[in-house]
């Protein structure tokens, strides 16, 4: 078969010193694909190719189906395949490079048994790959790790040790047991075996859909993924680009990039805990430097809106880093103005807590574009909402929030459903401004999206000295009296609000009054603390309502 290649910059791996731009490739059999011209292979190490072939799986994992998802693909005008890994026996694609690893210990490394460190997908595919072989496998999970999962790894027979609020915690006191008990690591990502296993998912994939694919979208957390995923197709398909996408919480690959290097992220979020590393590994970075063709990030919001995609042409609930690729399609999608075009994505894991559903909930028409959220100054005298109200026009109203400000003016606070896409909401601001009204767009407002629309309470009387710190609080027991233990009394806290997302972390927004002169105190205090906070003291949101 004759592929016809539109012009692209291919990954410096391939390196084509008689051929350039491209040239059409002849594609015979499973590996061999020839230059039409000069009859050459890429010069990509077969190293992984023959790992990928030879990855010993199929006792144990299943080869999932590749589907089409009808609806995505006329909302975006593109065909758009899935490939669905959420129906893997563990319900994650880390069951592959697990079950590669162990199939490939010797005798004795089985005896002394298994340990992993893992958010969950890798330990429950460790788990139940050693269930199967007879292994005694230990798995080191994050205290933040969701309870269904923590709990999928106990019923599969392996014993749990929860240490650390991290990944990178949790690994550190796994490699600890290394040494003192002698078991065999199993790495969730920096492993040729693990990556190899992983590998095989592509591998089904180019199988199962033998036409053209534009571009493959995976995901990135360390990189397991997305490096067998990467030189399986650039091997198999170098004309099609390979696109990571990664949290904007955690984009480690992308960084990596940057500074052609590896390097530690600062801080990393962990709404999507599948993909929450602060370092991409170095096997996978590796492979991943030569075989990717861009990097995208995407934030929760569009992460939720995937969700929701995978929800309804699957009617399966994708876990955030399962649904991150569909969310890097899209976005990659509208920003290139691509129609016409093949993706695949692979959704990767469906390992979420019911809990979570709330938070996703609300987050997914903000996603979609599908609401605007306002903060709006209107005039203090009778009709003044009976006139905002029609100032809308036809648009439903998600929601709305009134405090009193003086006796000039008020501020509300409102939610307004408009079309997907962008423009609706760019003309809403504009209408409203055209009309006289003071207008701020805070849709894109963390501290109004998490806290400010379930807080509006108006202004403090008598409140010096304020200033309001959001905070990320690992939902753990202890966590809300280690931060009032360390508080201890030092500065009064003037406003406390603290919500549970069913998730590894819990969101807090805290006000406290807090003198200039005490400035350096309270820097050393958040260091001390140790979670992740914004300063949000200068926030509009919180100047218009709570301030």
């Amino acid at each position: 078969m004759v592929v016809s290649v539109v012009p692209i910059k291919l990954a410096p791996l391939y390196g084509f010193s008689s051929c350039q731009p491209p040239p059409n490739w002849v594609h015979c059999g499973l590996f061999l694909s020839l230059c039409r011209d000069c009859h050459t292979r890429p010069p990509m190490p077969e190293t992984y190719i023959k790992r990928i072939l030879n990855a010993r799986i199929y006792d144990l994992a299943i080869e999932t189906p590749l589907d089409e998802a009808r609806l995505l693909s006329q909302r975006t005008g593109n065909t758009v395949l899935l490939k669905r890994e959420d129906l893997q026996p563990v319900f994650s694609f880390k069951l592959r490079g697990a079950y590669n690893k162990l199939q490939q210990l010797s005798e004795e490394e089985r005896s002394r048994g298994v340990i992993c460190a893992s958010a969950g997908n890798h330990a429950q595919g460790v788990a139940l790959g050693s269930q199967h072989l007879g292994i005694k496998a230990t798995i080191v999970m994050p205290r933040t790790t969701p309870a269904i999962k923590v709990d999928a790894v106990k019923a599969r027979g392996a014993k749990v040790v929860l240490h650390g609020d991290s990944y990178d915690e949790a690994s550190a006191h796994a490699k600890k047991l290394v040494e003192e008990k002698g078991l065999t690591y199993i790495h969730p990502f920096d492993d040729p075996d693990v990556i190899a296993g992983q590998g095989t998912t592509a591998m089904e994939a180019l199988r199962q859909y033998p036409g053209h694919i534009d571009a493959v979208f995976v995901q990135v957390g360390g990189g397991g993924l997305a490096a067998g995923v990467a030189a399986y197709v650039k091997y198999l398909r170098p004309q099609t680009r390979v696109i990571a996408v990664e949290s904007d919480e955690s984009a480690c690959l992308q960084a990596a990039m940057e500074k052609k290097k590896r390097v530690v992220l600062p801080q990393v979020g962990i709404f999507a805990d599948g993909i929450a590393v602060a370092q991409i590994g170095e096997e996978p970075f590796r492979v991943l430097r030569k075989t990717v063709d861009e990097c995208i990030a995407v934030n929760a919001d569009e992460i939720c809106a995937a969700i929701k995609d995978v929800f309804e042409d699957t009617r399966s609930i994708a876990e955030p880093a399962g649904a991150t690729a569909i969310a890097g399609m899209k976005k990659y999608a509208a920003q290139h103005n691509l129609k016409g075009q093949t993706f695949l994505a692979i959704v990767s894991g469906a390992n979420i807590n019911f809990d979570r559903l709330r938070y996703i909930s609300e987050r997914t028409e903000i996603g979609e574009q599908r609401e605007v959220i306002l903060a709006v100054t209107l005039p203090e005298r009778p009709g003044a909402y009976k006139a905002f109200c029609k100032s809308i026009g036809k648009r439903n109203i998600t929601e709305f929030n009134y405090r009193y400000a003086d006796s000039q003016k008020a501020h509300i606070f409102v939610g307004v459903q408009v079309s997907a896409g962008g423009q609706d909401r760019i003309d809403l601001v504009a209408e409203l401004v055209e009309q006289g009204y003071d207008v701020v767009d805070m849709t894109d407002n963390e501290l109004a999206k998490l806290h400010i629309r379930h807080l509006v309470g108006g202004h403090a009387a008598g409140v010096t000295d304020e200033v309001l710190y959001r905070f990320e609080f690992p939902e753990r027991p202890g966590a809300l009296y280690t931060f009032l233990n360390k508080l201890a009394g030092r500065w009064n806290i003037s406003l406390f609000h603290y919500r549970n997302h069913g998730a590894a972390s819990a969101r807090v927004l805290v006000g406290m009054q807090v003198p200039k002169s005490d400035y350096a105190a309270l820097k050393a205090f958040l260091t001390d603390l140790n979670y992740p906070y914004w300063d949000e003291t200068h926030n509009e949101a919180y100047q218009f309502f709570l301030a």
